[in-house]
């Protein structure tokens, strides 16, 4: 850790995060100044943006707010520590983030709130002409993701979706390959979220982490408010982790888009064995119905004739995996058993290793800073995309993740849900740039900027 503090307190580090954009303007920031954020939700996601944040010689964090005030006591203690001054405080109820966005001194939000928030938060943040950041999923509903869009386009006020996954070492490494043709003409993508949580869902704090069966209001954490959805929605809820990386390979909303999608479910059983193992059979939540199927399974048709399979499995014991899976008329790379094959490369019909690979094809930034942005939470990619928003939020500029990423991104769960519904039924995916897909630039993501 000081070796990073160390780092960016004194190293200038303009620029570094962010990806080159058309007409990208540089100093239109004065140096001397310095982006004043706030942040909205200081659970466990929050808080860790706000040490990143606090690293900064270029951020002056203004205020934050939680109904919780424990979460408060903890979040000003970190900026005492970091010897920040004391923030301005809100949360003395569920609307009250709205007197924070009022405030003069609040140039940037940070939204790391329960999933119904992040929509009416960041439209709430546009509107008052605030930069927000908003952490995934984006939205929950079609009307949600059109809010989006609509209010970004209204006020021109920008928004980023923080989806960390984008910046992770291998997947920029297989982007620099995608963007050097690699692997040829892209063809089909698989991705996913697939993830036990069953120890996040459930948890009664009274009991070692992982062990609980309680949720709502009996629950702590993100058991108060995530397994709801998972009794409710049969849907991908989570769908960006994968789907993130996989639409800037394929250009979505720059060049490509996103068609139509079908999605299948199996049944759910995951959770109400979690509860009957834990608990027993005779605990009340063994009575729950659980609507969520525990592996939804959806695939996507693209403009450009490329097909995208996405996995969510969460309810059931599993390892980690984002089940990564790029192909192109000449090779392709899996994430899992970290493979890749190349024609005219590769042995015929042989899996290679990928990491010599990853290696000579590693994005310019991880090979400059990856060892500062290591410990800055998720293996490194918190430092930067959080490094991505400051910047962009300083020169007023588009994110490299924007309004119609979030959007088009986060309408995998309603569409999911209708499908599933509707025993499969292909849904038409809304384009949320309105044509303009088909001239829009994509962003350089290999390319330095200072």
């Amino acid at each position: 850790m000081s070796t990073r503090r160390n780092f960016i307190r004194n190293a200038s580090i303009a620029g570094m995060g962010i990806v080159a954009v058309p007409g990208f303007a540089r100093n239109s920031f004065n140096a001397a100044d310095k982006l004043n954020v706030a942040l909205i939700g200081v659970g466990l996601r929050g808080t860790n943006h706000l040490q990143n944040l606090l690293l900064r010689k270029d951020v002056n964090i203004t205020a934050i707010c939680d109904v919780d005030p424990e979460r408060i006591m903890i979040a000003k203690k970190h900026i005492s520590d970091a010897k920040g001054k004391e923030p301005k405080v809100f949360g003395s109820n569920d609307l009250d983030y709205k007197n924070l966005l009022a405030l003069a001194d609040v140039d940037a939000v940070i939204i790391s709130t329960p999933w119904l928030w992040h929509t009416r938060m960041t439209v709430d943040a546009m509107e008052a002409g605030k930069f927000a950041g908003v952490e995934v999923s984006a939205s929950n509903t079609l009307e949600e993701c059109w809010d989006l869009v609509n209010t970004h386009e209204r006020t021109g006020t920008h928004m980023m979706i923080l989806e960390n996954v984008n910046y992770r070492r291998d997947i920029l490494a297989v982007l620099n390959m995608v963007k050097q043709n690699v692997f040829g003409e892209l063809v089909h993508f698989r991705c996913g979220y697939q993830h036990d949580l069953r120890h996040v869902k459930f948890n009664d704090g009274k009991t070692a982490y992982g062990k609980g069966v309680e949720f709502g209001e009996k629950g702590i954490s993100e058991s108060k408010w995530r397994t709801e959805h998972s009794v409710k929605r049969n849907a991908d809820v989570y769908p960006t982790h994968g789907l993130g990386p996989i639409a800037v390979m394929a250009d979505i909303n720059r060049g490509n888009r996103f068609v139509s999608m079908t999605s299948h479910a199996t049944k759910g059983i995951g959770l109400h064995n979690y509860i009957v193992k834990e608990g027993g059979e005779s605990h009340p939540n063994a009575k729950v119905k659980f609507k969520q199927g525990d592996v939804i399974t959806s695939t996507i048709n693209t403009a450009n004739g490329e097909t995208i399979i996405i996995t969510h499995d969460c309810n059931l014991p599993r390892p980690y995996s984002l089940g990564f899976r790029v192909q192109g008329a000449n090779g392709l790379w899996e994430v899992d058993g970290s493979r890749i094959y190349v024609e005219g490369e590769s042995e015929p019909h042989t899996w290679g290793e990928a990491k010599p690979w990853l290696d000579k094809y590693d994005h310019p930034l991880w090979k400059k800073y990856g060892e500062y942005a290591l410990d800055a939470g998720h293996g490194g990619m918190d430092f930067f995309v959080m490094n991505s928003f400051v910047e962009s939020a300083k020169q007023n500029i588009a994110p490299p993740l924007d309004a119609y990423d979030a959007a088009a991104w986060s309408a995998v769960t309603p569409l999911s849900e209708v499908s599933i519904a509707n025993n499969g039924e292909p849904q038409d995916f809304p384009d949320f740039t309105r044509g303009q897909w088909i001239k829009r630039r994509p962003y350089n993501w290999m390319k330095e900027t200072y």
